[in-house]
């Protein structure tokens, strides 16, 4: 609005999704109390619909869906997040969309909304918030874009919106900019190039519900590298989003009629399999106490003597526990049959071995006689480890068996231990986001076992598609429309003949391919982004990318932009936190950035947009 002490206080909120709206949530709930005669003014930035951003923009296909239930979602604090600024309870996505905004999705699992249904919930909520406020705060909700910020001489702030005649002068800047767009890296140059001159089809990681797909005509041969969310809505798009249509068969399975308008599937990933199935069933048993041997106030005091912490000596063993602990405790209460002592002995030998003890094995062994209800994290994370067929046909049909049974295995009640694998595993990322904060782990663990192979794990593991999502896939196979690849998938160029040739590391046979989708989610990087307003900020040195070292000589530059862990500040090139501009999101160095905030569990998101929006207010002088 102007320089503070001549008019109004103001804050520029720069990206209105989830958490630009939480964020503007918690500067008005921390507001209502305020002195009488301090006023605040809040400009919320967006070139898409406050609250659903882009991400959950109302206009987009009802086939895509969440991948988090309805009833674990919510924009609301509760009485179980511990912050310093006022509770604001309210609905959650499914007592709203029960209430007010049209029946839930709940064909396909355990009530999913449809992403569109949540982009109206979360444009409900922030204009709920907003016409709440007190008298002492005023919002203007502005859909355009931030281009760019600066700074005049006297150090005020500039944020120039497209089309705007003239600047925003906030007191505050504030980032909440989601998922971004990128430049092309080096060899998506070079694959865009072939595909043009050889007339060929090329998308590179992009966001799928935005895709443009027309270009793809029937029966066409696709390579599809990826498995995770991102190749599912492809799936849905390209299948019933072109007139085909699944049947029950009565058994619990489905069969796909195709509209004959389907191009064909090839698909392969790292891994070799899609993500696993949300859980459709409740723990038989009581819920493990959590957490038990994995609590970051043990952690700390445990490793109260180390300057700095590596994942596999100092924290795997206890994660490796933590998450057995909880598959066993449901699988001895819910199916003591397939067990072979009872569980308070099981318990108390389990507690006084270590993870990597030789006897931890053998007890296990001892007393869950057969394999397949044991717990197995290598079997897990790489189910097609030294699998090598002779032909494409052999490799797709066992990725095929694989895939039933472990739909089979996520949605059947007989295998209730799977959700208390799940619940192990979200308590031990909830305690590592406190281990992280403490900025003990050392930089290559963090970036390569943490950021890498443990985030990965977890992703695949406990952030799948809803089971229903899965047994299409599974009909689309059956049908022909989807064909699995297997693991360590590679698609190179044959300039010659002016296809693409597909191969992976579980088949001897390689194909070729007319078209080529990379369905990768784009990867958040400072250097390579879209955002123009983020791209000014490096320009004028007042931002810069996060670079871990250590003292072993370890170099990396994540990409990310470098934010204060405590207060989340934007760190200008020198490092030096700038008091008046902040960032929360993907594309920053918040060593543990929360996504969807569940219902009574404390949840991560809002603590971050609390203590942002507090800091904010103490900078004001609005107290």
């Amino acid at each position: 609005m102007s320089t503070r002490g001549t008019r109004v206080p103001s804050v520029a909120v720069v990206g209105a999704g989830p958490r630009g709206a939480g964020i503007v949530e918690r500067l008005i709930a921390n507001c209502a109390g305020s002195p009488p005669g301090q006023h605040l003014h809040i400009d919320v930035i967006d070139p898409f619909p406050a609250g659903a951003g882009r991400v959950w923009r109302t206009d987009q296909s009802p086939l895509m869906l969440m991948n988090v239930a309805a009833r674990n979602v919510t924009m609301f604090t509760d009485e179980s997040v511990r912050c310093d600024g006022p509770i604001r309870p309210g609905p959650t996505l499914q007592e709203w969309a029960g209430a007010v905004g049209g029946p839930v999705n709940i064909a396909e699992g355990w009530g999913f909304a449809d992403r569109a249904t949540h982009g109206r919930y979360l444009s409900w909520a922030i204009e709920r918030v907003i016409a709440e406020r007190p008298e002492s705060v005023t919002v203007t909700v502005r859909e355009t874009t931030a281009e760019r910020a600066c700074r005049r001489p006297d150090g005020t702030q500039e944020l120039w919106l497209s089309g705007g005649s003239e600047p925003l002068t906030p007191d505050v800047l504030v980032l909440a900019i989601g998922h971004l767009g990128t430049e092309l890296s080096k060899e998506e140059r070079v694959l865009t190039g072939f595909a043009e001159r050889h007339g060929l089809f090329y998308m590179p990681p992009s966001y799928t519900a935005e895709a443009d797909f027309s270009r793809l005509p029937p029966g066409e041969h696709v390579a599809v590298c990826g498995m995770g969310l991102g190749f599912i809505d492809l799936m849905m798009l390209l299948t019933e989003g072109r007139g085909g249509r699944f049947e029950s068969t009565g058994d619990g399975r489905l069969r796909y009629l195709a509209s004959g308008r389907e191009p064909v599937l090839h698909v392969g990933s790292r891994r070799g399999v899609p993500y696993r199935a949300k859980l459709d069933h409740s723990l038989v048993g009581p819920p493990p106490p959590l957490p038990r041997f994995f609590a970051a106030a043990d952690i700390g005091l445990r490793c109260a003597d180390r300057a700095r912490l590596d994942f596999y000596t100092d924290l795997w063993p206890f994660v490796a526990k933590e998450v057995a602990w909880a598959y066993y405790h449901e699988l001895f209460h819910a199916v003591p049959e397939r067990t072979a002592i009872g569980w308070d002995r099981f318990a108390t030998a389990f507690a006084a071995l270590s993870w990597d003890d030789p006897a931890m094995s053998e007890l296990i062994e001892r007393s869950v006689p057969n394999p397949a209800h044991r717990f197995d994290f290598a079997t897990l994370d790489a189910p097609l480890a030294g699998v090598r067929s002779e032909s494409l046909d052999e490799i797709h049909d066992h990725v095929l068996r694989h895939v039933t049974a472990d739909v089979d295995r996520m949605t059947s009640p007989d295998f209730s231990a799977e959700l208390g694998a799940y619940l192990g595993m979200l308590s031990v990322h909830a305690q590592l986001a406190e281990v992280v904060a403490s900025g003990k782990v050392a930089a290559r663990p963090y970036i390569e076992d943490l950021r890498g192979w443990w985030f990965r794990f977890f992703e695949y593991a406990s952030s799948g598609p809803p089971s229903g999502r899965l047994r299409k896939l599974l009909a689309l196979a059956e049908a022909g429309i989807v064909r699995f690849m297997g693991a360590g998938i590679q698609v190179t160029t044959d300039d010659e003949r002016g296809v693409f040739v597909v191969g992976s590391q579980s088949v001897e046979q390689s194909l070729t391919t007319t078209a080529y989708i990379d369905s990768r989610l784009p990867s958040p990087n400072l250097h390579t982004s879209d955002s123009p307003l983020l791209s000014s900020l490096v320009e004028d040195r007042a931002a810069c990318s996060e670079m871990l070292t250590d003292a072993n000589g370890y170099v990396h530059e994540s990409g990310l932009l470098r934010v204060a862990d405590d207060d989340f500040r934007i760190l200008d090139c020198h490092g030096v936190p700038q008091p008046d501009r902040f960032a929360l999101g993907p594309y920053t160095s918040v060593r543990h950035f929360a996504t969807f905030a569940r219902p009574r569990a404390n949840a991560l998101s809002f603590r971050q947009n609390d203590v942002l929006a507090r800091s904010i207010l103490r900078h004001l002088g609005i107290t």
